[in-house]
């Protein structure tokens, strides 16, 4: 059935339209894996490898797109077990670059050593106008 325009049911087709349009879409990411880490002085700890959507980048050499994902390790006060459990679950946030102090980075697939000055957080949802609020508080 078509709505007829000016009609009750073309004014609730438009206002779905308009809720539907304002809803925020939550960004994403995952977790895809967990590893048993120890610290300095030989203690136990968990940490989980999130990854964020699939992005495409442009290469610089070819110019060609390639897909990829950014990912991150963060610590976790979570045993084993729990992070197994935790392996495909989402959370709100996306993976942010930021800068480093430059490291040697080794390319797997060819044991190419190149250096790098960039690594890759997590940052959880609306962090950054938390952060934004903060400092102009204090300023």
């Amino acid at each position: 059935m078509r709505a007829i325009p000016g009609s009750c049911a073309s004014q609730i087709n438009l206002f779905t339209k308009q809720i539907n349009s304002s809803q925020k879409q939550l960004i994403m990411v995952t977790v895809i894996n967990y590893h048993v880490r120890q610290t300095r002085d030989g203690k136990d700890f968990v940490t989980l490898t999130l990854q964020g959507d699939v992005e495409l980048v442009q290469s610089m050499e070819t110019g060609k797109f390639y897909a990829t994902a950014r990912k991150c390790s963060i610590s976790s006060t979570f045993d084993e077990q729990t992070a197994k459990t935790l392996v495909g679950s989402k959370m709100p946030g996306t993976i942010k670059r930021v800068q480093s102090d430059p490291y040697d980075f080794t390319i797997q697939d060819t044991g190419e050593i190149i250096k790098l000055a960039h690594s890759y957080e997590y940052s959880p949802e609306g962090a950054d106008v938390e952060i934004a609020k903060r400092r102009m508080e204090l300023a």
